[in-house]
């Protein structure tokens, strides 16, 4: 039995029918080329015989003395967690992000481990996807990302590769494994006192940086506080339906407009998202005077750490989308991240944590309880994912694209998460459906975002958007 962390808890507390708290990944695979026409039925029954279930993927959620923990599930059944699918003629990718909007629409089962995978099939140009549906209080989406990478080969001819809920976990040393086996309720009791004590001595400190926040620090140009947010239409109440849309742009054009601006990837990023929203609010007559704002998640994580739970602090940026000039905006985005990261450099991670958690506070009570809708801390959610830099296979399918798929709340009606893959970036949008209209417009405005800054800093010849989910 082990304790589930404060962190990890607000996701269960802010989960309700509307609002599904869980995260996935849509991954699509090209056939090897001399796989039968059976290769995925095969491929499903290779699957099903891995029984022996690794942590996390078999720990359910029990409750005792008031406090969620984390238990082993002795009446585990693959078949709940595990599905076989195919979509339905032509089997388009239209069809395809259909299937997983749907699914992704779906509470999982609070009584069982908080995980689904669908093996689907009949997906156009001898190609398969894999939809992997996983509660956020029990992975995040760095720790996902990487046990995925262990699960995968870098050559199509290693056979025999087990599914990732049947991945053994990384060998630690026996004290770590001591002290994070969470068996003992005196242990998990003593860790939590522990955590206490260190929280009081940071504490001080990030009183002192709430504190500058709140003042000093206000008055530079680039800050962005938990007041500057506008209100806007992707701030509303959300339904439980979601619209999920994906496409790949390439790196090296993303690369070579952040060396002419001196911006980094994940600001060309933001500058994107900054523009499309734009365009995208003008479409829908509902464009803020104010900028909007977005969370960006950081992970502090260590480099080879997948252990499960969440360990993310957030920063705040501004988007520039007052602007309509494209240089404009990516130096307004480049220098309120930039003012973020030097806040955050004077901080260890258990005070970015803290930090985190005592500024976003009011934010966070408004989600629970709806008492403060007019005070919105951040509009949108924009998240970059690390991953793979070399061509993943599995069983002999080369993986073409990995797409994110996200959580949403009350009041952040939508979600961009980014994901890198070997020469690509792959853009997973997750959005209310009867909230946001016509979201799936933002692929045509991100192109265009990214035509807009070729276009500033004078590069004439790229590629268009990479043709993996056509």
């Amino acid at each position: 039995m082990k304790f589930v962390s404060p962190a990890d808890q607000i996701f269960l507390l802010l989960e309700r029918r509307q609002q599904p708290m869980h995260i996935g990944t849509l991954q699509l695979f090209t056939y090897p080329e001399d796989a039968k026409a059976d290769y995925v039925s095969r491929l499903a029954e290779h699957m099903r015989s891995f029984t022996q279930v690794q942590a996390p993927f078999n720990q359910r959620i029990v409750t005792r003395f008031g406090q969620p923990f984390w238990e082993e599930d002795r009446q585990f059944d693959l078949d709940h967690h595990f599905r076989h699918a195919a979509l339905p003629k032509p089997g388009r990718i239209r069809e395809l992000l259909a299937f997983i909007s749907a699914e992704h629409s779906n509470l999982l089962d609070r009584e069982r481990p908080l995980w689904e995978i669908h093996l689907i099939e009949g997906v156009q140009g001898r190609r398969f996807a894999v939809y992997t549906k996983i509660h956020h209080s029990l992975m995040d989406g760095m720790a996902g990302m990487r046990l995925m990478m262990r699960a995968f080969s870098n050559t199509p001819e290693t056979q025999g590769l087990p599914p990732i809920w049947a991945v053994p976990p990384r060998q630690r040393k026996a004290s770590a494994d001591k002290e994070k086996s969470g068996k003992d309720m005196a242990a998990t009791l003593a860790k939590l006192k522990q955590e206490a004590g260190r929280n009081a001595l940071v504490l001080p400190h990030v009183a002192r940086e709430v504190g500058r926040s709140l003042t000093s620090e206000r008055q530079k140009e680039d800050f962005v506080s938990v007041f500057d947010a506008p209100p806007s239409v992707l701030n509303q109440r959300i339904t439980g339906s979601r619209r999920f849309a994906a496409q790949s742009y390439s790196m090296a054009r993303i690369r070579a407009i952040g060396k002419a601006f001196g911006a980094t990837v994940n600001d060309v990023v933001m500058a994107m998202c900054g523009a499309a929203l734009r365009d995208y609010l003008i479409s829908q007559n509902a464009l803020p005077e104010k900028p909007l704002i977005a969370m960006v998640p950081v992970s502090l994580r260590d480099d080879d750490e997948s252990e499960g739970g969440n360990q993310i602090a957030v920063v705040l940026a501004n988007l520039g989308t007052h602007v309509d000039d494209p240089a404009e905006r990516i130096r307004i985005v480049m220098g309120s991240i930039r003012e973020a990261k030097q806040r955050c450099k004077r901080m260890s991670s258990s005070e970015l944590l803290l930090y985190t958690a005592v500024s976003l506070a009011p934010a966070g009570v408004n989600m629970l309880t709806g008492l403060a809708p007019q005070w919105q801390s951040f509009n949108v959610i924009i998240s970059n994912v690390p991953g793979p830099k070399e061509h993943m296979y599995w069983n002999g399918a080369r993986m073409d694209g990995i797409y994110p798929v996200a959580f949403l709340m009350d009041n952040a009606a939508l979600n961009f998460t980014l994901l890198s893959y070997v020469d690509q970036l792959e853009f997973g949008i997750t959005a209310c459906r009867r909230t946001l209209p016509s979201m799936q417009r933002l692929l045509d405005y991100l192109e265009k975002a990214l035509d807009d800054l070729e276009t500033a800093v004078g590069i004439t010849e790229h590629e268009a958007a990479l043709p993996v989910l056509a």
